[in-house]
């Protein structure tokens, strides 16, 4: 698979580069310069009105390469010409998935990405931009020859969406592929990257300090020392910097967070501050009883740099990605049961599962499963979604 370029927007293609402001139109458009591996006699169909066509079957709610096929097949002839398709001559249900095996799956999670991001500027606000790192597993893809398939991914913590994603093989782990998944985006200068304590190493926040990038890091076991040292500070005599409390799912949680500016005695490159997040829990029906649990993080963020309310609203962003991204996956599109192993076939129906939810999202859409159904009752109404008509 070959390496991407470090800029976002090159990597879609070799041609001239594709634009912000070209790809706030539609997805056919945005998806135009995909490399197409087929050999250019016999090609029927183009690799651009395919792919686009099985994201509108994705928003419709289609989980299978039949059930794309079918989608594509049943749509009424103005909807197949719209999407570039000849109304009597459309993909068949065999060609379908070959095509799809064969793509790569972070070219097309570029393109999307580059296309979603023109369509999202317009709404977003001038804070801080904080993107969240975050591991999968594909569960259903292994075979008797290979594991599942694993993916990491980086996702945009405000509106849920992914903006890269890197394969993590047999071979490797989700260590040696941070830098590899964040030289997919192309400017990084002011972003705050927040990642599990798997990525809480030096060579991480060197990588980042060079990007210009900020990053808070949860520490664990995997660092003893440092979480010797960080358990060491004087946290008793710190008052709470943040309190939030919380009711839902039968239980209230209250959340506290305090910091501490680090001077010495923390031996982490570029660490600024301290952080002591706490969560206390109990079950409604269990007034008396409380749970504890007591994590640490660390950031270069200095104190004028960001407010504790801030600080505790990207230590949790990771858990709304949980919610709005692979909770989505793996229940309303059933992706832990999906039987699709060949190729890169279980990371090119994931990007399109993502790219299927992020454009449903930046439209406010809260309830996926019911923008699936809603979308699936009116074959113009996922062209609309994605700037085709």
């Amino acid at each position: 698979m070959p390496a991407l370029p470090s800029s976002l927007i090159s990597s879609v293609s070799r041609a001239p580069a594709l634009t912000v402001s070209e790809a706030a139109g539609g997805l056919l458009a945005a998806l135009a310069d995909l490399p197409d591996t087929r050999a250019r006699r016999g090609v029927r169909h183009r690799l651009t009105v395919v792919v686009t066509a099985a994201v509108c079957a994705v928003v419709a709610g289609n989980r299978s390469y039949s059930a794309i096929a079918e989608w594509i097949a049943d749509v009424p002839a103005a909807t197949a010409f719209a999407l570039g398709m000849a109304p009597d001559r459309r993909p068949s249900e065999a060609m379908i998935p070959r095509l799809l095996q064969a793509m790569d799956p972070q070219f097309l999670t570029a393109a999307v990405s580059v296309w979603l991001a023109g369509r999202a500027a317009a709404g977003m606000s001038a804070s801080r931009r904080a993107i969240a790192v975050d591991g999968k597993t594909l569960r259903d893809s292994r075979t008797t020859d290979t594991p599942a398939w694993h993916v990491l991914a980086a996702c945009d913590q405000a509106v849920g969406l992914v903006l890269a994603s890197a394969d993590v093989d047999g071979k490797t782990n989700e260590i040696t592929r941070f830098a590899p998944l964040h030289d997919q985006i192309g400017d990084l200068r002011d972003t705050v990257i927040t990642a599990d304590a798997l990525h809480c190493q030096r060579e991480h926040v060197d990588y980042l300090a060079e990007r210009g990038a900020h990053w808070i890091l949860t520490v664990k076991g995997n660092q003893p020392s440092l979480h010797r040292q960080l358990c060491g500070l004087p946290w008793r005599g710190v008052p709470d910097a943040f309190r939030d409390t919380d009711r839902g799912h039968g239980r209230r949680e209250i959340r506290t967070v305090k910091a501490l500016t680090i001077s010495t005695g923390i031996d982490f490159p570029h660490a600024a501050q301290a952080l002591q997040i706490r969560r206390r829990r109990r079950h409604l029906d269990q007034p008396k009883r409380f749970t504890t649990e007591t994590v640490y993080a660390i950031t270069d963020l200095r104190v004028h740099q960001a407010k504790p309310a801030q600080l505790a609203a990207w230590i949790r962003g990771p858990w709304n990605i949980e919610n709005k991204i692979h909770w989505v996956r793996d229940v309303t599109y059933d992706e832990d049961r999906s039987q699709i192993r060949t190729g890169t076939g279980p990371e090119v129906m994931a990007a399109l599962r993502n790219a299927a939810i992020s454009a449903l999202r930046l439209t406010g859409v809260t309830n996926i499963a019911a923008a699936n159904r809603h979308h699936a009752r009116d074959s113009t109404r996922p062209l609309a979604l994605l700037g085709i008509t």
